[in-house]
């Protein structure tokens, strides 16, 4: 069944934007990336016990993010640390374990790594790969049906698949290294703009 807007009653578009998180950055607005953005909200909305999904590009760069509401049941009280904070921290987990257990497929000849669960007292991660390479990260609550989070995981994988072009890779890319770069242009205005004068020997072009 479509999630329907609160607002609205409607089911929401990809070009309604995103409604948790996005890429990083929010500098990515293509039809392309709204449609990302959409995919990953609504596996967060549809799929119980879910609290925060992100897709991290082959070299670990996150990409794309999504978040439950701070007012799930499935994760009450636990929005201050861990992966359910932000999907850089949900990242570099996905992205760290995604290396240890190719290493591990590696050293056993065992072939690719298609999905990783790991269960814990207070939560569960789930890693699946993604066609072009990259990956799909999940954390949700330890009441979780396993099975149904899988499922829908590979539901999204499948679209994404044919979402996750290497033009929308790049831009969302770009848009997470503006983010972090954003700092240093603040100081000499934006690129392209207020550049110094090469004959300048008092300012800060020099």
């Amino acid at each position: 069944m479509p999630v329907r807007d609160k607002g609205t009653g409607r089911a929401p578009r990809p070009d309604d934007g995103p409604r948790h998180g996005g890429a990083p950055g929010g500098t990515a607005h293509s039809a392309a990336a709204r449609n990302l953005r959409w995919l990953l909200g609504n596996l967060v909305e549809e799929v119980p016990g879910v609290r925060s999904v992100a897709v991290i590009s082959s070299d670990g760069l996150l990409l794309c993010s999504s978040e439950a509401d701070g007012d799930d049941p499935a994760a009450p009280g636990e929005r201050a640390t861990g992966p359910g904070t932000a999907g850089g921290d949900l990242a570099t987990v996905v992205s760290g374990l995604a290396s240890l257990t190719d290493g591990a497929a590696r050293l056993m000849s065992a072939g690719t790594v298609k999905q990783t669960v790991v269960a814990m007292d207070n939560g569960c991660l789930f890693v699946m790969a993604i066609s072009d390479g990259s990956l799909l990260g999940v954390h949700a609550s330890p009441e979780c049906d396993m099975s149904v989070v899988a499922y829908h995981m590979a539901l999204f994988v499948g679209r994404a698949g044919h979402v996750l072009t290497p033009e929308l890779r790049s831009e969302l890319s770009r848009s997470g290294r503006t983010d972090e770069t954003s700092g240093a242009y603040g100081a000499y205005g934006s690129a392209g703009n207020d550049q110094a004068d090469p004959n300048d020997r008092t300012g800060s072009g020099r």
